[in-house]
């Protein structure tokens, strides 16, 4: 799919969806974020729920946690049912016994601590976890609509003080190109197990959302800036954030909890430290509007789940297979990957429309 993107100080016109920002001086300090096109208009209003003081936090933060929104036992399920699913392998993986907690134990992962090969974001427990009420609802309400399409997004489990792997040293970045103006996607993670400051959790930089223009405008040269909605930050312009008084936060949150922030918060993974004992299990998730897809964008989702793929953070555009055979560490294929989930999902008309399959 071909993406052509102009962007100017007030408006931004995209191929793929569309859309023109509306931008006035003083209307994001008023948590007023309004897109339009020719057949609807949304905004993020904090009105649309007054006792979601989340909402609030994600305006003026750039990040949010929705408290329960899974019930906590039923979060604590899709965990053990994340674990069925390592242990599936039959590499002897112990949750009880650390010194199992190594890459020989588990099937191939990424350095990033997530899995997306074996065609595990299609398994039904990943599945059941993005149909949750309360998941939806927190985005039905960040949107203003409940015709979304969701991310087929990755299983992150972080064992703490594993002795066959260092801690990754942080990599703040954004996932939205500068090219992007305003906000175009909000990510998620639906949080399985208990985070708490010594644990792996996501670190954001509160705020700097709305500095990312900034940056990109004054500290770069434009042509240099990336077309994919991806960019990290080296220590020298983390440092430019820091003079704007920004501090990193490592966020903290419960089993059942949804984490939310937007595209353009400045963060990364962060890792456990040596006392933590806790295994982070995460799936992430993002959801947008149905009507900003393109129809080139629907096509490629499509194509995605029919081969059990996994895609990035965005739900609606910036979709690309990711590459699915698992590779050793020697460079040979994974013997062991897999063509389909080993329990597939039920495919309900609800499934189906937030994959793009189903129209609303």
């Amino acid at each position: 799919m071909t993406t052509t993107t102009t962007t100017t100080q007030t408006t931004q016109t995209s191929e793929s969806s569309r859309l023109r920002l509306v931008s006035k001086p003083g209307l994001y300090k008023q948590h007023d974020i309004q897109y339009t096109d020719t057949t609807f208009a949304f905004r993020i209003n904090v009105d649309a729920d007054p006792d979601a003081e989340w909402l609030n936090d994600l305006c003026e933060n750039g990040y949010a946690v929705v408290k329960g929104a899974i019930p906590r036992e039923r979060a604590v399920q899709y965990q053990q049912r994340a674990f069925d699913w390592l242990r599936s392998f039959g590499k002897g993986l112990d949750l009880e016994d650390r010194s199992t907690w190594t890459a020989e134990h588990l099937p191939v992962q990424s350095k990033l601590n997530t899995f997306d090969n074996y065609c595990v974001v299609h398994e039904k427990f990943m599945w059941d976890a993005r149909l949750e009420p309360g998941v939806i609802d927190a985005f039905t309400k960040i949107w203003g609509t409940d015709e979304l399409l969701v991310s087929f997004d990755s299983l992150n489990v972080t064992f703490p003080g594993r002795s066959d792997k260092p801690p990754r040293a942080p990599w703040p970045h954004v996932d939205q190109s500068p090219h992007k103006r305003g906000l175009h996607c909000v990510q998620g993670i639906i949080n399985l197990s208990h985070a708490g400051p010594e644990d792996g959790s996501l670190v954001v930089l509160p705020g700097s959302h709305k500095y990312t223009a900034e940056f990109f405008d004054t500290q770069t040269d434009r042509d240099s800036w990336p077309t994919i909605d991806w960019r990290r930050f080296s220590e020298d312009e983390m440092a430019w954030f820091a003079s704007k008084g920004l501090k990193a936060v490592k966020v903290e949150a419960e089993p059942g909890d949804l984490i939310v922030w937007d595209s353009r918060t400045v963060h990364y993974g962060g890792e456990p430290t040596d006392k933590s004992d806790v295994v982070r299990t995460v799936i992430y998730a993002s959801y947008a509007p149905a009507k900003l897809a393109a129809p080139e964008a629907l096509e490629e989702k499509r194509r995605v789940f029919d081969v059990h793929g996994a895609t990035t953070h965005w739900a609606h555009d910036n979709i690309w297979l990711r590459p699915q055979l698992a590779h050793l560490p020697d460079g040979s294929l994974d013997p062991q990957n897999r063509s389909e989930p080993l329990e597939k999902p039920e495919l309900t008309d609800r499934l189906l429309q937030l994959a793009g399959l189903k129209p609303y």
